[in-house]
């Protein structure tokens, strides 16, 4: 016998969960018919979630509502209208019925003034700044006139030569001279060890004379030459304390020695050599004492020469305040040259 397919309806409400998926699929049916309907869906298929106004809206005249839930849309006869003017082919229905989802109208910038329009929009937006004048454009207005450029080239020559002048005055207060004498310290006294240091301004005044206790045990006092005795380092001063307080008076300064080398480094430090005038190096010292040029002539031959004073002299030895002023006065008499 061949089965038998009963469909029994009993005329009883459907259960809940039909009847939620019913409206769920109406809401969904009643969408994609209204996005059809306006042309969404051909030009670009959207989803429904997107579309946020057209939640839950009555039923339009002329809709019918089918057995199963849904509602029954008659075909639409879309009416053609006219163009906008902006010159785009769409139709209204499409541009002008949700303008919050559809784009602006493309304008065609293919022209230069177009584009400057559109630039000219985009700055109007921006907040006004006030802006500074640049470098170019205050130069600007000096160039046309050329007698004021002038008359400023020739002030600011004026102005630059009494700089130069001014500073050529405080030169002398940036320049010092100085002159070490030494003690022989370590293995059989061979090792130079400061003693004493003398400092004059560019007039020959005394700025600092010191009498300085090495730090090693002192070997050879060299009286001969120094004129350095024993009872001088019984009240001298640390070599830490004098170092840093002659520091304080050459730095930054013009220092003008003698063989200067020797006496920084007695001192334990290094001038910088644009700084540095060491008169034993210098050639035209040697031609005008009728002195070879590249000979390293002494101190007391130079001032004899060119000076014509004696230093040096007598058993007492070398004086540090003498020779550091006999140092200045040499060096006066090359210093423009």
């Amino acid at each position: 016998m061949s089965t038998i397919l009963l469909n029994l309806d009993f005329g009883g409400s459907p259960p809940k969960k039909a009847l939620e998926g019913n409206a769920k699929h109406r809401k969904f049916v009643k969408k994609r018919r209204l996005l059809e309907q306006k042309g969404f869906l051909n030009k670009k298929k959207q989803t429904p979630s997107k579309v946020t106004k057209l939640h839950s809206e009555p039923p339009k005249k002329g809709e019918n509502v089918r057995v199963d839930g849904t509602w029954k849309i008659p075909p639409l006869s879309r009416k053609k209208t006219p163009a906008p003017s902006t010159g785009s082919g769409l139709s209204l229905d499409k541009k002008t019925a949700v303008p919050w989802l559809t784009p602006a109208p493309s304008k065609k910038v293919n022209s230069v003034a177009a584009k400057v329009d559109l630039l000219g929009e985009f700055q109007s937006a921006l907040p006004k700044i006030k802006s500074h004048p640049t470098r170019s454009q205050k130069k600007a207005p000096q160039k046309k006139n050329p007698p004021q450029n002038n008359a400023t080239q020739n002030s600011t020559r004026n102005h630059l030569e009494n700089k130069c002048s001014g500073a050529s005055q405080k030169l002398p207060g940036k320049m010092v001279a100085i002159d070490c004498e030494m003690v022989g310290t370590g293995p059989k006294g061979h090792v130079s060890s400061l003693a004493r240091c003398s400092i004059v301004n560019y007039d020959g005044d005394v700025l600092y004379d010191e009498y300085i206790l090495p730090p090693c045990h002192i070997v050879d006092y060299r009286t001969k030459w120094s004129g350095i005795c024993k009872k001088h380092m019984v009240n001298a001063t640390p070599f830490k304390i004098a170092r840093s307080q002659i520091l304080k008076i050459i730095l930054g300064k013009i220092v003008v020695g003698h063989a200067i080398h020797n006496d920084f480094k007695a001192l334990q430090y290094f001038h910088p050599k644009s700084l540095t005038r060491d008169t034993s190096q210098i050639p035209l010292l040697n031609r005008k004492a009728n002195c070879p040029e590249n000979a390293t002539m002494s101190l007391k031959c130079l001032t004899k020469q060119l000076l014509h004073r004696d230093i040096q002299i007598g058993k007492g030895g070398h004086s540090s305040v003498e020779d550091a002023q006999a140092t200045m006065e040499l060096y006066k008499l090359v210093e423009v040259e």
